[in-house]
């Protein structure tokens, strides 16, 4: 792990940060190293739990941490009553049909191949995204499609699951290891990168929104 936060804001009540990709956001079973223990041992006088959300290892973005237990309470009641506001970037592996839209695919574990998770109409919990194209850059391929990509829920691998599915957009993020194109840039990473958080500061009130360009 890189020894240096890159911390996007920061008072004396909460902050938040860029993960890298490829670095768990709590400790797993096999592995200590996490964004959150970076941060807990950076802030060894923080009252309570830090983590208030998490990202997978793979992607990349905005995670805010509450420096005491009545902040990390009040962040997380926003997040259960939607009241924080994620916003993603991604590339996809080939142009979706349309420019835009909502998918609604409900989700649920695959019990028989963990983590991965499956649409199930029967079973599956309600999973809703916002999408929309953007216009391609430089670094991008011209077979592939930047994306912008807002949950409404909160998911297990949802952004992932409803990109890659025939009744989503039918086009994987690249470097999709589980879902879809295994084929990312040079260094195969996912590109799948959280470049927006709004959220309303637990103390002051106000509207807090902080942007964090994707690095591809």
């Amino acid at each position: 792990m890189n020894s240096t936060l890159d911390i996007c804001y920061e008072d004396e009540h909460l902050l938040v940060v860029n993960k890298p990709s490829g670095v768990l956001s709590q400790p797993g079973r096999t592995v200590d190293g996490s964004i959150a223990t970076q941060i807990r041992d950076a802030y060894p006088l923080a009252d309570g739990p830090m983590l208030v959300h998490r990202l997978d290892m793979d992607t990349s973005g905005l995670m805010v941490f509450a420096k005491s237990r009545a902040v990390h309470r009040n962040l997380q009641q926003q997040f259960e009553h939607r009241k924080i506001t994620k916003r993603y970037s991604a590339i996809l592996s080939k142009p979706p049909i349309g420019i835009g839209g909502n998918i609604l695919l409900p989700l649920r574990l695959d019990i028989d191949n963990r983590p991965v998770q499956i649409v199930c109409a029967e079973h599956g919990k309600t999973a809703t995204t916002l999408w929309r194209t953007i216009a391609a850059n430089a670094k991008q391929s011209a077979i592939a499609t930047r994306v912008i990509l807002t949950p409404i829920t909160g998911r297990t691998h949802q952004l992932r699951v409803h990109t890659a599915h025939p009744f989503g957009l039918n086009a994987p993020i690249m470097g999709d290891r589980l879902y879809g194109d295994r084929h990312g840039e040079e260094d195969g990473r996912l590109m799948l990168h959280a470049d927006w958080l709004g959220f309303w500061h637990p103390v002051s009130s106000m509207r807090i929104q902080i942007q964090c360009e994707a690095p591809f």
